[in-house]
């Protein structure tokens, strides 16, 4: 049975001149970039240039770009990293309902440390609203955490709005770009973006690699003491082969960006009409207008999630659901919740398809109507 992998939303397969690079690295570059010495010199070349390819790939300088462990890491050392440094100047946070568990867990860490959070609702395409970011600020906010693009729905925020909104304003605005990055043209200067947060498996890199650009301004408290790494902002010898492998993932996705939107978009409307022609009842989470092309999320009334996923499985299909199967329950989608409510059926019926590296129309075609064979089975 040939499987079809539709779940690059969760992790990506890595791509062949990615390993190939890390593979060189590995065997011929293992000196300690700290280290004086010839081998040393060599491994302290490739982080540099690394460094100025990610710089590039933004719009900032070499000097704001931190390598991390990945996307947690860089939302952590942005959020605690901050308020460390500027709780002086107020304690109050804004953030949305439907950010990844990395910035919410760390918020309500912030709260029981004594600051206080205004967690953003999103309307039922899952975008704030303007007004009420506008409402929320104040005097005494001292950082603002919002996602750029959402990983289960693919909703984007209006990211330079809020930059241009908060430019005179004494707050720090951060955005996890994890899932946006290398789909999206980024570029924090026009979006008056202070932190960003990236991680390299989103992106056809390896896992446990990522960065966080933070803006030469902003002062930013370490998280981990040692060495005088990265400026002394992480301590710890860096990862260089997957450093570099984060660099030769994003030089391929500069290249193919505008290809893969393209293709990506028209997955989704040949998956939406496959399901039409098979007269299948579904529902977009989600916005058409404002989404990252490579999530689609979709709501298949009157199925059962668990069942679906099963299924699908068995199908050799890899999708995921927006919500998380533990132990024959199921836990609500904190995002569908903020969308639709806690009554709503689409927190059980919600389906996440997602596409990248090595996905074919072919694969797309036959997925959508295997998805339709298991719908109407199921439903009757």
């Amino acid at each position: 049975m040939d499987r079809i992998y539709l779940d690059h939303a969760a992790t990506s397969p890595m791509h062949p001149k990615v390993a190939e690079k890390m593979l060189e690295i590995m065997n011929h570059h293992f000196g300690n970039p700290s280290s004086i010495h010839s081998f040393g010199r060599e491994a302290r070349h490739l982080l540099d240039q690394s460094r100025e390819v990610i710089a590039n790939s933004i719009g900032a300088k070499e000097s704001e770009i931190i390598f991390t462990s990945g996307g947690t890491e860089a939302d952590n050392m942005a959020l605690f990293g901050v308020v460390e440094s500027y709780q002086h100047q107020g304690k109050h946070i804004i953030t949305t309902l439907i950010e990844h568990h990395a910035v919410l867990h760390a918020c309500q860490k912030l709260e029981k440390m004594g600051f206080e959070i205004t967690y953003l609702p999103v309307d039922e395409t899952g975008r704030i609203k303007l007004t009420d970011f506008k409402a929320a600020i104040r005097e005494d906010t001292i950082l603002v955490s919002i996602m750029y693009g959402n990983n289960e729905v693919g909703t984007i925020q209006p990211i330079t709005e809020i930059g241009h909104i908060l430019k005179d304003h004494q707050a720090v605005f951060h955005t996890d770009a994890v899932q946006a990055y290398g789909i999206e043209h980024i570029n924090v200067n026009d979006s008056h973006i202070d932190l960003l947060s990236v991680s390299a498996h989103k992106i056809n890199g390896p896992k446990g690699t990522g960065f966080l650009f933070a803006r030469e301004n902003v002062k930013l408290a370490p998280r981990s003491f040692g060495g005088d790494q990265e400026r002394k902002r992480r301590a710890g010898t860096e990862n260089v082969s997957s450093i570099a492998g984060l660099s030769e993932a994003i030089l391929i996705s500069q290249k193919e960006r505008s290809d893969k939107r393209e293709k990506f978009k028209s997955y989704k409307e040949v998956m939406m009409n496959e399901l039409r022609e098979a007269s299948i009842e579904f529902l977009v989470n989600g916005s058409l207008d404002h989404s990252l092309p490579h999530v689609l999320n979709l709501s298949f009334p009157g199925i059962n999630v668990e069942a679906m996923l099963v299924n699908l499985d068995l199908a050799g299909i890899a999708v995921s659901s927006g919500s998380a199967c533990t132990a024959g329950s199921i836990e609500p989608s904190h995002v569908l919740v903020a969308m639709f409510g806690h009554g709503s059926e689409r927190l059980i019926n919600s389906i996440r398809f997602s596409f990248g590296l090595n996905t074919t129309n072919e694969q797309v075609v036959k997925a959508a109507q295997e998805t339709a064979r298991i719908v109407a089975r199921l439903i009757k």
